[in-house]
């Protein structure tokens, strides 16, 4: 897949699932979850219009288990992932390079670009290991790319400025700030309180 198709199949499930800025979520996949819920909403009330104009009696519910908060949220998230697909595959430039492909994604194009591309990070990386070596602190750059490499291009690519900025601060290219952070994404995933979240914190500190 390319990167194009990497970014948008997570601004796909991102807005499915709605997930946190923590999450991997960014100010876009919540525009395109409001988006997908109000189609979703007008279609459901097109659906009952319809049946109704048929002469159709609404249905008598039915008896029987009631769906839990989990099945219903299962429920809702199949209904939106072809209005959010389409709402996604609309946008043709995701920015930051990630954009449909054209002829300039050919092989052979890419290619003659790679020299470019090994040459410029080559040198970004001899920069900071010399800046390493003279025992300097990080500047605003070095920061910035290495919490790019910790999160990696999809989420980075996803995330807005505000987003971006809280994960430099939060210093992912820290190893155990990085397992604590996914850790944390993992829990908001699962459903789990922001008390119940604290409590395995603080058991897997012991």
């Amino acid at each position: 897949k390319n990167k194009y198709d990497k970014v948008a199949n997570h601004l796909i499930r991102a807005a499915v699932e709605d997930w946190s800025a923590r999450e991997g979520g960014s100010t876009e996949s919540i525009e395109i979850r409001e988006k997908a819920l109000a189609i979703l909403t007008e279609k459901r009330v097109k659906e009952i219009e319809a049946a109704q104009s048929n002469g159709d009696a609404p249905k008598k519910k039915e008896k029987g288990p009631k769906l839990t908060a989990k099945e219903r949220r299962e429920k809702e998230q199949i209904e939106l992932r072809p209005i959010c697909a389409e709402l996604v595959n609309e946008i043709d430039d995701f920015g930051a390079g990630f954009r449909k492909p054209t002829y300039k994604d050919l092989l052979i194009v890419k290619m003659a670009k790679w020299p470019y591309y090994l040459g410029s990070g080559t040198l970004w990386w001899s920069k900071y290991a010399v800046r390493r070596m003279r025992k300097l602190e990080l500047n605003a750059e070095e920061r910035e790319v290495l919490t790019k490499n910790a999160v990696g291009e999809v989420a980075w690519a996803a995330s807005s400025d505000e987003e971006r900025a809280m994960m430099v601060t939060l210093e992912l290219w820290v190893s155990d700030n990085l397992v604590e952070w996914r850790e944390e994404q993992d829990m908001i995933r699962e459903g789990l309180s922001a008390n119940k979240r604290k409590q395995l914190k603080k058991m897997r500190k012991q």
